[in-house]
């Protein structure tokens, strides 16, 4: 039974995320393994993050593409290794065993399966995801498939732009920021008036330099994903403000970046209740830093160029 890194100071208290029994890792000469931790040395190039709620008939279609395109550029580019990494956030339908499909067509070393015992949230989701990943750079893409993923290059070039500090963290983020005027012609007058004030309020209580902070389409350095996900606390839909909040906070290096998006059918996000959840939790964030009750030890960034790698890292 796989447990999770331990936990540091400021990190919430988190039950262990592990495999159902049934759903346990079997390597190519059929022993079991565990995966590995973000405290582990990289051992893939690029680790893909796809949080999943019962996601069994959009999951296929971002999944066929993604691969492609991953199979293509490792057929093109010699060393290139990458995995995917689908995290079945206590589905009750067949996501996982549409994932583990997948991982049985490519290998398990490509893709895994993490299947989560209960709900989280999409936040809670993407963080044991992070916390479990080999790569030396990590993106979290939506199952949905709304983002290209081709343009992860994108992404991957703006990275390479800011990431010039010994400390080896920086954040790229997708953005629909450029298509918001044809989107808000399509809205409702009420959805968009829930979107300005949503908007206000990251402004407020989180983040000011961020145009699109929702977007699930960010890559990260993985020295940055440690730094980030070690500390999160929300696992709720404004899980993202607080990422990026804390990326503030330690002036982490974040640059935005246009990518393509469409709509896809079958979100998650009910109108007016989700936002009112991500109202309340942005107020949340903001109290909880504010009164000093969630803590970000920026002594640690200054460590981390100089820490030994872990002593018991698992290549798995």
């Amino acid at each position: 039974m796989m447990s999770s890194p331990p936990a540091t100071p400021d990190a919430p208290p988190q039950p262990p995320a592990r495999f159902h029994p049934q759903y346990k890792f079997v390597s190519d000469d059929k022993s079991e393994e565990e995966f590995g931790s973000i405290d582990d040395e990289p051992s893939v190039d690029l680790s893909i993050i796809v949080p999943s709620y019962n996601e069994e008939t959009r999951l296929p279609i971002m999944l066929d593409e993604t691969l492609e395109y991953l199979e293509k550029r490792k057929r093109n580019t010699p060393g290139f290794v990458y995995e995917v990494i689908i995290v079945d956030d206590g589905s009750t339908d067949n996501t996982t065993q549409v994932g583990l499909s997948y991982s049985e067509k490519f290998g398990c070393d490509k893709v895994r399966v993490l299947t989560l015992e209960c709900n989280y949230g999409k936040g809670g989701a993407i963080r044991k995801g992070m916390l479990h990943a080999r790569g030396r750079n990590l993106l979290m893409a939506d199952a949905d498939g709304a983002s290209q993923f081709s343009d992860i290059e994108s992404l991957e070039q703006g990275l390479s732009l800011i990431n010039l500090k010994k400390h080896g963290m920086a954040v790229s983020i997708g953005s629909r920021a450029h298509l918001q005027e044809a989107a808000i012609a399509q809205r409702s007058f009420l959805r968009t008036i829930l979107m300005y004030g949503f908007h206000m309020l990251v402004y407020i209580m989180c983040v000011q330099g961020i145009k699109d902070t929702q977007c699930g389409f960010k890559l990260f350095t993985r020295e940055g994903a440690r730094r980030i996900f070690r500390v999160l606390h929300v696992e709720g839909w404004a899980f993202d403000c607080e990422m990026l909040y804390i990326a503030e906070r330690l002036s982490i290096p974040m640059v935005e970046v246009a990518v393509n998006w469409q709509e896809i059918e079958g979100s998650k996000i009910v109108p007016f209740w989700s936002w009112l959840q991500m109202a309340r939790d942005l107020l949340s964030i903001r109290i909880h830093y504010v009164l000093g009750l969630w803590c970000l030890h920026d002594d640690i960034v200054s460590t981390w160029t100089t820490r030994s790698p872990h002593s018991d890292s698992a290549n798995t």
